[in-house]
């Protein structure tokens, strides 16, 4: 294994570990961090129910805190690491704050637009464009979220 891959499932993990946190409040298992040099600066896991707020997605709230932290809208020399794939929402947030590369966990058949349903994150139109790397850790993010979904609907 080289060290790109073993870096990028380390830093899923924490992804991973975040959305633990959105699944603990009975939010759905999503998480994401910011990554700027192999330092994580913005985490984040959706709260949407708890929040009441449908912007409180877990990229959008990473994107939040790495901006924060560098003091800069520009994410630049930054990666995302989202255990499912970025909603229309989150990808145009993605590519105003110039993320270079995400990586994500599981495709989303409903809404994903990092190349499932449309891929805006690399829409030719747009001023930037995001490197994507997708189906890391894919089996445990997707077990995360089919198995949530199974005891919401008391499939357990």
């Amino acid at each position: 294994m080289s060290s790109l891959e073993y870096t990028h499932e380390f830093y899923m993990r924490a992804a991973i570990e975040e959305a633990g946190k959105a699944e603990a409040i009975r939010e759905v298992p999503i998480g994401a961090v910011i990554v700027h040099g192999n330092e994580i600066i913005g985490r984040g896991h959706n709260v949407r129910e708890t929040a009441r707020d449908p912007l409180a997605h877990a990229e959008l709230i990473a994107i939040k805190q790495a901006s924060e932290y560098l003091d800069a809208w520009r994410l630049l020399d930054c990666r995302l690491y989202v255990t499912l794939e970025p909603c229309p929402m989150c990808a145009g947030a993605i590519v105003q704050a110039r993320i270079p590369t995400v990586i994500f966990g599981t495709p989303d058949p409903k809404a994903g637009c990092a190349g499932t349903l449309m891929n805006l994150l690399q829409e030719e139109r747009f001023n930037h464009r995001v490197e994507v790397i997708s189906g890391v850790l894919q089996e445990e993010c997707g077990m995360m979220l089919t198995s949530f979904f199974r005891k919401l609907r008391g499939k357990s």
